[in-house]
């Protein structure tokens, strides 16, 4: 039997136009469900390839080093020495993340009130006395202080 065609025809092939709407739907209906897929599947294949989030330090770096630009001869090294060194030596993380944020937006030891819970704020001025020695070494002895540190001492 031949399959029926689509084409429009006499009145007598009235069955005939219902059954080419049909096949037309399922067509529709299939290319539709393709066209689905393949957009699942390319959005599925983006969020596989989407990169990291940066590094922490390398941020903060990227942060701090146009601060320190014309103070310094090597921003990078002291920016990551401050972040390596001077920062590590603060345990609290609310204080340590206060500091972090001041060096990376100003390029010196800062910490705004504002930025440490009420209960913590007290202990903001004995944070600067225990980061003033490793902050002095690497702002003036980078290279001094990052070499004590390779070589455990």
């Amino acid at each position: 039997m031949p399959l029926p065609s689509c084409l429009p025809r006499d009145k007598k092939s009235e069955p005939i136009k219902s059954e080419c709407k049909a096949i037309m739907l399922l067509r529709s209906c299939i290319a539709a469900i393709a066209t689905f897929l393949l957009l699942l599947g390319s959005a599925q294949a983006q969020m596989r390839t989407q990169p990291r989030l940066p590094d922490p330090r390398a941020e903060f770096v990227r942060q701090c080093a146009p601060h320190m630009v014309g103070r310094w001869a090597h921003p990078e090294s002291v920016c990551s020495c401050l972040h390596d060194y001077a920062a590590a030596t603060v345990e609290d993380s609310d204080l340590r993340e206060a500091l972090l944020r001041g060096i990376s937006e100003t390029g010196v030891p800062t910490i705004e009130t504002h930025w440490v819970p009420p209960a913590k704020q007290s202990q903001i001025a004995a944070t600067f006395t225990k980061i003033a020695k490793p902050t002095l070494q690497c702002m003036f002895e980078p290279a001094t202080q990052q070499a004590q540190a390779s070589s455990g001492g």
